[in-house]
């Protein structure tokens, strides 16, 4: 059984790589936003810190769905 056979056995949900989300953790003091950013499954996300411009920048290029939870 090929790796492709059995991810398809699993019947994992459909997954919409063009969505992006981002969700704000912290504005610091010192200008670096901490947020946590995911790409198709919202549950799953890396943490990531970047200066306040970039941050706006980088939530643009992406059009990214803000959530809140």
């Amino acid at each position: 059984m090929t790796t492709a056979t059995t991810l398809e056995s699993q019947n994992l949900p459909t997954v919409d790589l063009q969505r992006r989300y981002v969700r704000l953790l912290e504005r610091r003091g010192d200008g670096l936003v901490s947020f946590e950013f995911s790409i198709g499954w919202p549950e799953l996300a890396v943490e990531l810190m970047l200066p306040a411009a970039a941050f706006d920048e980088f939530c643009a290029r992406h059009q990214v769905i803000w959530r809140e939870d």
